[in-house]
């Protein structure tokens, strides 16, 4: 892979890729990040795919323009958690607290983005692993180990070994939201599918669903435009 620029206000960084498998030129922009890659053909000059970005150039800025801007974490700003906009302020001791709505965290600022992402983290464990305990004795059912990752694709995932992935930023959705992906992942062990037996099982445990799904659709974006120290 390699990187050009193209110029103008602001100036876009683009990723080139040469694929064996493309076939032609293709552009993706990532909602998520902002990220442009162009994937090329092996055998398609340079000069080609530098005139196929420099004609695609509106089609680039129009997408970034769309795209939810991204968000900081300091002092005095809000971040949602369970569904709730939290004020970030100074505290004291080790760790980042929760007390009456605000987040408080110790330190200098230049640490503040860290705290909160391990806040976040360990909230996100313990009520993610409360959760699957919860859908999985519902559902007559069992898992194996869970993990917490910052994907970008999907939300959660099960393994066919019974294992549970989840993406910590769902803390920052409403409770419902997390918990119906909790719903989802548990019954996954009794359907690895998305058939109708499937969604029958989920709907027994939730049966608000399709809400909650919809909620990710349309929102689950804003969760990852937060920027965090060590993401």
């Amino acid at each position: 892979m390699s990187e050009t620029i193209l110029l103008g206000q602001p100036p876009v960084h683009i990723t080139l890729r040469r694929s064996g498998q493309a076939r032609r030129l293709s552009l993706r922009v990532s909602r998520l990040d902002g990220r442009v890659t162009l994937s090329m053909p092996k055998r398609v000059p340079e000069r080609e795919a530098m005139a196929f970005l420099r004609e695609k150039e509106l089609w680039i800025r129009k997408h970034l323009e769309a795209r939810t801007p991204d968000q900081t974490v300091g002092f005095g700003q809000a971040i949602p958690f369970l569904g709730q906009d939290v004020e970030i302020v100074p505290g004291r001791g080790r760790a980042a607290r929760l007390i009456e709505g605000q987040l408080h965290v110790p330190g200098a600022e230049d640490r503040v983005a860290a705290r909160v992402q391990a806040f976040l983290k360990l909230q996100a464990q313990l009520r993610l692993r409360a959760a699957s305990d919860h859908y999985a004795e519902a559902l007559g059912t069992t898992y194996g180990r869970i993990t917490l990752r910052d994907t970008r694709s999907r939300w959660g995932s099960c393994t066919s070994a019974g294992n549970l992935m989840y993406s910590w930023r769902l803390v920052m959705a409403p409770e419902a939201v997390l918990n119906y992906v909790a719903a989802h992942e548990v019954a996954h062990r009794l359907e690895m599918n998305h058939s109708d037996r499937f969604w029958a099982q989920v709907a027994k445990v939730c049966p608000d669903h399709a809400r909650h799904r919809a909620w990710l659709r349309s929102e689950g974006e804003g969760l990852h435009a937060w920027r965090f120290e060590t993401d």
